[in-house]
């Protein structure tokens, strides 16, 4: 079960920070004790997950669900069809 995967969530409502702000990015690592060296964001929508993303240095998989990159400013590292498939090429 991925719930047991998880250490932390961080809802962007509760912390009054939304995405694409980079505070929020910086909250959910800071949440489980660590930095953003490294991380990656698993999202499906361009402009608040793959744009923060990209606008940290992030990683980044961006779930398809059946659509078409369109963004011409940014493109994510990898795109999946959905988490699982997102997960394991974060983990690969």
């Amino acid at each position: 079960m991925l719930l047991l995967l998880i250490d932390a969530w961080t809802i962007s409502e509760a912390v009054g920070v939304k995405k694409p702000d980079a505070r929020l990015f910086e909250i959910a690592a800071a949440s489980v004790g660590r930095s953003l060296d490294g991380a990656w964001v698993i999202g499906d929508s361009p402009a608040a997950d793959i744009g923060g993303a990209v606008g940290l240095g992030l990683d980044s998989v961006w779930i398809r669900r059946g659509r078409r990159w369109l963004e011409e400013d940014f493109t994510p590292t990898a795109e999946a069809d959905g988490c699982v498939e997102a997960i394991a090429r974060v983990a690969s």
